[in-house]
């Protein structure tokens, strides 16, 4: 991880949160956002949770699937 982050702790910019957006849709992982806007990926997080973004890959079955073999 590296020492300094080069956005930590300043205010997110309009084109950063549409950056956030298209990259979370994308199903880029949390810590490669965070490295791509120069944020923690705590920070990420949090702000996708204040935009109400789902960082959840889609691409994932679910949980309650049945096998179809027999």
């Amino acid at each position: 991880m590296p020492k300094y982050i080069r956005n930590a702790g300043k205010q997110w910019t309009s084109q950063e949160e549409k950056r956030l957006v298209q990259l979370a849709k994308e199903n880029t992982p949390t810590r490669v956002i965070g490295l791509k806007l120069g944020r923690p990926a705590g920070g990420v997080r949090g702000k996708a949770q204040e935009l109400d973004i789902s960082l959840r890959p889609t691409n994932q079955s679910p949980y309650n699937r049945t096998k179809s073999g027999k």
